[in-house]
């Protein structure tokens, strides 16, 4: 109990917050580099380290996207932890894959940050979120315009693709293991 702290953990102790956050995208931005959350609505969403299968599942569509994408010149691909801030206030998001083509107004800033609207997303569902991806994310993605959105299911490996057309997801492929991006005009497999 009566243990004495670092200079470090002391140091921790008298940080000073000269100008408290007003906003809660403020909030949002001043969470430790490599959080796991997302702020939706003016609301923030955490989410606890992902699993094994979610991991290699993101790695395999990597090195799939990488060879069709960065390879070729068409753009760059992200992966999370990456903010994606949709919009100044209320929206910004980490999706697990992000796909950026060149002929995109919003490229990644000298300082490494990204605002406006990417074109392909990609969301490994993690067990307690599915709902989150296939319903609030989807729905997000769509409002902000998104031009394709992918789900993929690490257990199953079904992945669900949606496109947009006149403002409005519409589903452009299921299949097991497999994307077809109409986008990107190119199938890989994971």
């Amino acid at each position: 109990m009566g243990e004495r702290l670092s200079a470090s953990h002391q140091e921790v102790m008298n940080i000073v917050i000269e100008n408290p956050p007003r906003t809660i995208m403020e909030v949002y931005e001043i969470l430790p580099e490599g959080t796991l959350a997302e702020l939706i609505d003016n609301q923030i969403y955490m989410s606890p380290a992902p699993l094994f299968k979610h991991q290699w599942t993101i790695q395999s569509i990597f090195i799939q996207l990488h060879k069709i994408v960065q390879n070729t010149g068409m753009g760059s691909i992200v992966l999370a932890p990456f903010d994606i801030k949709l919009d100044p206030d209320r929206n910004s998001v980490q999706p697990d894959i992000v796909v950026i083509l060149n002929t995109n107004p919003n490229q990644i800033s000298a300082e490494g940050r990204y605002a406006g609207v990417p074109d392909l997303l990609i969301e490994v569902l993690s067990a307690g979120n599915k709902e989150h991806d296939l319903v609030t994310k989807k729905d997000l993605y769509e409002k902000f315009g998104v031009q394709e959105y992918w789900v993929v299911d690490p257990e199953t490996k079904l992945a669900l693709g949606y496109a947009l057309n006149k403002g409005v997801y519409h589903r452009i492929g299921e299949d097991l293991g497999k994307i077809h991006s109409r986008l990107l005009q190119a199938e890989f497999v994971f």
